[in-house]
This record gives C-alpha cells, sequence and structure tokens, in this order.
C-alpha cells in the first residue's frame, strides 16, 4: 500500500507542471525507500587491528558526513557493523546475518585476505555486491561475478618491488614469509613472477604466525651465498620482528616489505631497525610530499587531513582502502540511479577514472581491481618516516 506521503506527494502532483510532478514522486519514492543498507565486517579487534580499526572509523566518518550532505539519491545511508576479531569464522558468521537477518544493499570489508575468502561464496550465493580490503590475488582472480577489492594485490607488490631491485642491479633474492593466507599467496606471486622479471630466488624461508624471533631463519639467509636483497612477504607483528632480527644479525643487503605493513605502527614496532627498508604502498602514506601536479595529490592529501583531525592519529593505506570502496559504493549507487544489487554491480563492474587514495580505478568485466602498477609508489623509511624513492 501506498504510503501517506508517497500519496501526499502524487496529488499535489498532479494539480502542477509535469516537471513538479516527477520531482515530487521521485522525493516521495526515495523516502518511502527507507535507508540503503551499508554492512561492513571488519577487524577491529585482534591480531588484524591495526588493518580494521582505521577502515571501520574511515568508514562510519564518512558515512556521518554523507548523511549530513543529504545522502545519496535523495536516501540516508545506514551502516551496520560488526567485529570479527580477526577470525574467519567470524566474519563468515557476521557476513550471513548482514545478509539473511540485516537485509543489506551492500558488503563491505574482510579487513584481510583470511577474513575476506568465507565471504565470497555467501555473496555470491546471495548476489549481493562485496568489496574486500584484501590484499591477495586471489581475491579477485578468478574473476567472480560479485566481488571486488581496493587494495593493490600481492602480485602487484612483487612486480613493483622486482622493478626497484632491477633499478638497483640485484637479481638474487631470499624470501622470507609468515603463515597467514595474505602471506603465503604473497609468497607463491613471487615466485611465479620472479624468472620473468629477472630475479633468482635462492632462498625461501618461513615463520609460524605466533614466532616472536626469526633469526634462524634470517641466520640461513645470511649464510646463503649470492643473496644480494631480503623480501618479507607478509604483515602483522612479523616483519617487524624480522627487520629488527635482520638488523641484530648485521645483515646489510637491502631488505623489502609488502604493502601489508603500510602504516606508521610498523615503523613504531621496528624501531629504527626500519631505515632504510622498501616497499612498495600508496601515495596516502607520503600525501604531502606528492608534487602539487600530481593528480592523486588532492585526495589523498584532503583524507589525511580529515582524517587525522578526526581521530588524532596516522593516516594508514587500510584506512584508504575502506575510503575507495565506500566512495566505489556511492558512486555506483549514483550511476545506477537505485541500490538495486544488480543494478550496483553493473555499475561497480563499470567504474572508470575513479580517483581514489589507492589510485586511479578503471575496472571491467575482466578486472574487480582496476589498479595498474602505477599506482603503487616504492616508499624508503628515512629518519623514522615514509619517503618516496626518487
Amino acid at each position: 500500500m501506498m504510503s501517506t506521503l508517497a500519496r501526499y506527494g502524487i496529488t499535489r502532483g498532479l494539480a502542477a507542471t509535469t516537471a513538479v510532478f516527477l520531482a515530487c514522486a521521485g522525493a516521495a519514492f526515495a523516502q518511502g525507500q527507507g535507508p540503503i543498507k551499508i554492512g561492513s565486517v571488519l577487524s577491529i579487534t585482534g591480531a588484524a587491528s591495526f588493518l580494521g580499526d582505521p577502515e571501520a572509523k574511515t568508514i562510519e566518518f564518512y558515512v556521518e558526513k554523507i548523511n549530513a550532505a543529504g545522502g545519496v539519491l535523495g536516501r540516508k545511508l545506514q551502516l551496520i557493523t560488526y567485529d570479527d576479531g580477526s577470525d574467519a569464522e567470524k566474519a563468515r558468521t557476521f557476513s550471513k546475518r548482514l545478509i539473511e537477518q540485516d537485509k543489506v544493499d551492500v558488503l563491505l570489508g574482510g579487513s584481510s585476505t583470511g577474513t575476506s575468502m568465507p565471504v565470497m561464496p555467501l555473496a555470491a550465493e546471495a548476489q549481493i555486491p562485496f568489496i574486500s580490503f584484501g590484499g591477495a590475488v586471489g581475491i579477485i582472480e578468478p574473476v567472480q561475478k560479485w566481488v571486488f577489492k581496493t587494495p593493490h594485490t600481492d602480485r602487484m607488490a612483487c612486480e613493483k618491488i622486482f622493478v626497484d631491485m632491477q633499478s638497483r642491479k640485484l637479481t638474487r633474492l631470499a624470501l622470507i614469509s609468515g603463515a597467514g593466507g595474505f602471506d603465503k599467496s604473497m609468497r607463491t606471486e613471487c615466485l611465479n613472477v620472479a624468472k620473468k622479471s629477472g630475479v633468482e630466488v635462492i632462498a625461501d624461508e618461513n615463520y609460524g604466525a605466533g614466532d616472536t624471533d626469526m633469526t634462524a631463519q634470517l641466520t640461513k639467509i645470511k649464510n646463503t651465498a649470492g643473496v644480494q636483497a631480503v623480501l618479507n612477504a607478509g604483515f602483522g607483528p612479523g616483519p617487524a620482528i624480522v627487520t629488527r632480527n635482520f638488523r641484530q644479525l648485521g645483515m646489510t643487503v637491502p631488505l623489502y616489505q609488502s604493502h601489508g605493513v603500510g602504516s606508521k605502527e610498523f615503523i613504531k614496532l621496528a624501531g629504527a631497525a626500519a631505515e632504510g627498508v622498501r616497499l612498495p604502498a600508496a601515495a596516502l602514506l607520503v600525501a604531502k610530499d606528492l608534487p602539487a601536479k600530481d593528480p592523486q595529490r588532492a585526495v589523498v592529501v584532503n583524507y589525511t587531513r580529515e582524517y587525522e583531525a578526526k581521530f588524532k592519529s596516522e593516516v594508514s593505506t587500510f584506512g584508504g582502502h575502506a575510503y575507495d570502496g565506500l566512495m566505489l559504493v556511492v558512486g555506483a549507487l549514483k550511476s545506477a540511479k537505485s541500490s538495486d544489487k544488480a543494478k550496483v554491480r553493473d555499475a561497480l563492474e563499470n567504474t572508470k577514472g575513479y580517483m581514489g587514495t589507492g589510485g586511479v580505478v578503471n575496472m571491467s568485466p575482466t578486472d574487480h581491481l582496476g589498479l595498474d602498477l602505477s599506482a603503487f609508489r616504492m616508499l624508503e623509511v628515512k629518519g623514522g618516516n615514509w619517503t618516496l624513492v626518487k
């Protein structure tokens, strides 16, 4: 049955011009539909809280801003967030609740690869758009109709690091990786693309999720003849431990980390040992150092300013992934002129030229990320801070 508000709008419209009729009816229809529901499952606590905490803060802050400005399509956004505690099974359970009980229109989250993978089949079954914040390329390859993601992939990280190695005439690499889903995936990707990049992997070590000392593995690497650089595929506390142990052993070859440590927290945990570490990351970490003519500068500087003013803490690339995910959804809603899940999915897949904190996004039916290698910047820790490698 039509609401009182809708009947009133249509009645008034019939007595006016066609243009006024359409405006009133459209406004009444939008209000009658209620809010657009955004569901998110994030690792706000637990081992991956350094990912989920800035993501949750970012989404909540910008949903409030959008609603204060009138919402989207004349409707408010309703944000429903659950904390999975960095547990993959909880991520699956809460995502199922968002779909079946909360009846959300879109899913954001999976702070990590591990908490994203169990959500993917749920999104496909329910035919609901899902934007992951996990890093592994397996989230979007092979392409799944309802699944998208915002962070650069682990394969791209390997490729960017290998380009930097080539510029330094380094060809013989030692790998050390953690036990998590992202860690394992990046190790595999690096091994797969090394040869075509002119890089030879001559040592390959790993460590457990709860390990607090990687001296034994690094000693093996140090004693491997010909190693010219070391790459740690991992995220969480592991890379900071690797970095400290690396310096304690007096190792002097270049040390690379993944974009999984793209926050100031890594530098704080690693301390002085972080000096000289290089990694590929989004421009967000060096926003104020970007040239004035850089087309991405305005976006990352504005996000940095607003986030730091609101939360009194430094930005991370992880909050940026959440910002891009939310804004891609907002753009898709506007393009689709509807919250219909299939139409929003189609609009996401056809996103072109979105300038985000991660780079310029151009999606297609064969690419549900939309970033190329130029979206990565090579950074180096100097003076306890991130700096652009020139």
